[in-house]
């Protein structure tokens, strides 16, 4: 089975510019904006599968949030809570697909990889997992984990300059999570994170590859503030939950296990159906 036969018609595909960059990139003119009012031109055809429920029996539960936030710790928190109280749980992350992983390592290490280049690489591993990962748990109805979602395309892409109508084409066959968590946090604080677990800041988190700044604490601090700005944006329109990333760990997995505990009521009510269902048929 191809993935048009798993997820659906065929996306219109956007013609490639002459000089063969994605559309609504650097090199097609004006560059979408990137500050307060980035992301808001997107055109609403273009929320297809993001604006209604899944059809699947399993749960689809994200984290999104800037470099720095925690979600990772949270998220991690959260599928030891559920295994521990016998849900069936897989847990999937962002650029970890097999098919993209050595040419993301070596795009990065040589500096190479281009707005465009760069987003359509993470589309492709996100459909190989979606396609291998993220449906086949759904339709098996388990509860899968993701450890960020199509959200962090829409934000870090745009802030790198690639049109957002684009960007939300290409990831158009994505469902909607059952909830997705977006743990905010303020700049400094991520930064003070990331810099006590390690030795300098990474070139593509910090931004560098746009020029914004020399100083790679400076380029972050430039980088991330679109980010963040654009996740704000995108926690009103696709009602992301806000928590708020700067509060001791314990305090916010409290908040995440009682809004995931509210979201998984039906699936329960659901699961004792059918245990009920697959005892009598057993008898």
């Amino acid at each position: 089975m191809d993935l048009r036969e798993k997820i659906g018609p065929p996306v219109e595909a956007a013609e490639p510019s002459s000089n063969g960059q994605a559309p609504g990139t650097a090199a097609d003119g004006p560059i979408v904006e990137t500050g307060a009012g980035a992301g808001r031109t997107v055109k609403d055809h273009r929320r297809t599968l993001l604006s209604s429920p899944h059809p699947y029996p399993g749960r689809l539960i994200a984290v999104e949030g800037i470099d720095g936030s925690g979600k990772s710790t949270q998220v991690k928190l959260l599928e030891r809570w559920l295994r521990a109280r016998g849900y069936p749980v897989h847990f999937t992350e962002w650029n970890s697909s097999r098919l993209v992983r050595n040419s993301m390592r070596r795009g990065k290490r040589r500096n190479l990889l281009t707005p465009s280049t760069f987003s359509l690489l993470h589309a492709v591993d996100f459909a190989d997992r979606f396609i291998y990962q993220i449906l086949p748990p759904l339709r098996a109805g388990m509860i899968v984990l993701a450890d960020r979602y199509v959200y962090t395309a829409f934000a870090r892409d745009v802030a790198r300059g690639v049109h957002p109508d684009w960007v939300r084409g290409v990831y158009r066959f994505a469902p909607r999570p059952d909830l997705t968590f977006f743990f905010r946090v303020p700049i400094d604080v991520s930064l003070e994170r990331l810099l006590a677990g390690r030795a300098k800041l990474k070139y593509y988190e910090a931004g560098m590859d746009l020029g914004l700044s020399t100083d790679l604490v400076e380029s972050f601090r430039l980088f991330q503030g679109r980010v963040l700005e654009i996740y704000d944006q995108l926690a009103e329109e696709f009602d992301l939950r806000v928590i708020d990333a700067s509060h001791d760990i314990a305090g916010q997995q409290k908040v995440v296990r009682r809004m995931t505990g509210e979201i998984l009521r039906e699936y329960d009510r659901q699961r004792a159906r059918n245990h009920h269902g697959n005892s009598a048929a057993a008898r």
